[in-house]
């Protein structure tokens, strides 16, 4: 009803509600096996935003056209790959569809359980005083459109790819543990799109320190090369919840473009009160989270115009 990232239904016998949640990914890397790693942790990812723990999964998987051999090559790898990243999660895969199509894709339907004695994260809940933490970097989206036109380094695709198969599960404890009061994944409608959602209806209000934004290696050098996502110039839009959106020096920021960029599997935006954060960050550099940081502020009012 408010628009978070999964549906939850009421709880069961045991007092644990339930969520689920959809998502679904067209081929954006060669090999089929990432594939897999990625479509999985990308719907995974609603569950963890909502602090849920993921317990079975269903795929909606579509193969290319060709001979059988190779069309049973290519669901094995994505689903060798998709597999893994369950399991991570401790996420059973109890069946699925297949089905032939233009382009190699995958999706799955997930469900999963929340803890009854501390509920689900929401989107809403964001209070002053509080601290923006984000726990990957941004730019999957101009570094995968980069390599789409053959302009991006090895390395760049490299970094964007192990981070789009790196879990949110692990966060989930440790945000817990600092307090968290609203969570959400960084995804398709990128940075700004996303808090955006979060502060709606709240009467809570946003800074972002463009500075403090972690970015993908190759993310603001294809950028300045005037390469951007083909879903980049949609999420534009929500400029307009920018109070300072038309300040030249804003717009000229390195780091401006970016906040728009969609993110596949991107990491969790989550909100704690700022005496825990440097903690929290802390810890998630401990688990894995190496570009994790507090990118922004959550304040009362608006802040005061440039």
């Amino acid at each position: 009803e408010g628009g978070d990232d999964c549906a939850v239904v009421e709880a069961d016998a045991e007092g644990r509600p339930s969520v689920h949640t959809v998502d679904f990914l067209k081929s954006l890397v060669d090999d089929p096996y990432l594939l897999g790693v990625i479509a999985a942790n990308h719907a995974l990812s609603d569950c963890h935003a909502m602090g849920a723990e993921p317990r079975t999964a269903l795929a909606m998987a579509v193969v290319p056209y060709g001979v059988p051999s190779k069309v049973e090559d290519a669901l094995f790898q994505m689903m060798s790959g998709a597999a893994k990243a369950l399991g991570e999660s401790r996420c059973i895969l109890v069946g699925g569809h297949t089905c032939e199509g233009a382009d190699l894709s995958l999706g799955f339907a997930v469900n999963g359980v929340l803890p009854p004695s501390s509920g689900a994260l929401l989107k809403g809940g964001l209070r002053g005083g509080m601290k923006l933490v984000l726990t990957k970097a941004l730019g999957t989206g101009v570094v995968l459109a980069a390599h789409m036109r053959g302009d991006a380094k090895g390395g760049w695709v490299a970094a964007a790819t192990e981070s789009m198969c790196l879990s949110n599960g692990m966060a989930v404890p440790i945000l817990r543990k600092h307090g968290a009061a609203a969570c959400t994944d960084v995804t398709g409608f990128g940075l700004v799109g996303h808090l955006s959602e979060m502060l709606r209806g709240g009467g809570a209000h946003a800074r972002l320190h463009l500075d403090a934004l972690p970015a993908l290696p190759g993310a603001r050098e294809s950028v300045q090369r005037g390469v951007q996502s083909s879903l980049k110039k949609a999420n534009e839009r929500h400029a307009r919840s920018i109070h300072n959106a038309k300040d030249p020096a804003l717009q000229a920021h390195p780091m401006y473009h970016l906040i728009f960029d969609p993110q596949t599997s991107g990491g969790l935006l989550f909100a704690v009160p700022s005496g825990g954060a440097a903690a929290c960050v802390a810890e998630l550099a401990a688990a894995g989270y190496a570009d994790a940081c507090v990118v922004g502020d959550v304040l009362d009012a608006p802040p005061p115009p440039p």
